[in-house]
């Protein structure tokens, strides 16, 4: 692992100086992409699915799971892919994210694929209704820098992980007591500052899913309550 992750970390400036620039340029306008029968059109300033393996990772998850008929939350919708998965196999799905921009994309997306979604904008679950969650499904952003703009903010988790502060502290409210919550992480994040902040908020985080792709180790938490 040692060897893996210095060497991950030499390659990855030099393929990020020559990819990112032409990926920026490719989403500076309005993309189409499909993925298992669900058609979006990604609006720029939307993270695209179709360039992370985060968002793939978690819909292989998420397909192992009975989640028909489950009340769930997506928290960071973005496109929506994942929601409009959900309410596909006719999981009562919730999307909310900070970004207007994303609220509105993913209200085009369920138009685009007729299917039934609840959209809200939110700031974590700051307008979120009070109730329970039978499943809720977080892809953070844990790069440690304060977001400056919208788009940022699918990226950058505060300086001191702040995102993961607001998301701990609330999250006890929207689950009872045979709620899942799920959340991926990447091996190039802190992992161990959101289990300290997941620990103080009486919460711990256990591996239920992993993989490996582009020396990068993608990992599935299961959160639940402690103590």
């Amino acid at each position: 692992m040692g060897s893996k992750r210095a060497i991950y970390k030499i390659i990855r400036p030099l393929v990020g100086r020559t990819y990112k620039p032409m990926l920026e340029r490719y989403l500076a306008k309005p993309r189409n992409y499909t993925y298992g029968g669900i058609a979006l059109v990604v609006q720029p300033g939307v993270f695209h699915p179709g360039f992370f393996f985060s968002t793939k990772l978690f819909l292989k998850f998420l397909k192992t799971k009975d989640l028909n008929g489950k009340h769930v939350l997506e928290i960071g919708a973005g496109s929506g892919l994942i929601s409009l998965y959900l309410a596909s196999i006719g999981a009562n799905a919730t999307a909310i994210d900070i970004s207007r921009t994303a609220i509105d994309n993913i209200k085009t997306n369920a138009e685009i694929n007729e299917l039934k979604l609840n959209i809200l904008y939110s700031d974590m679950f700051s307008n979120l209704p009070a109730q329970k969650f039978d499943t809720i499904i977080i892809a953070p952003p844990y790069y440690k820098k304060h977001p400056q703009k919208e788009a940022e903010h699918a990226w950058y988790c505060g300086e001191s992980g702040e995102y993961f502060s607001k998301l701990f502290s609330k999250l006890g409210d929207y689950i009872h007591g045979d709620s899942k919550a799920w959340m991926i992480l990447s091996d190039d994040c802190d992992i161990d500052m959101i289990q300290s902040i997941a620990t103080g908020n009486g919460f711990g985080m256990k591996v239920v899913f992993e993989r490996e792709k582009y020396w990068e180790t993608n990992y599935i938490y299961e959160i639940h309550q402690i103590g």
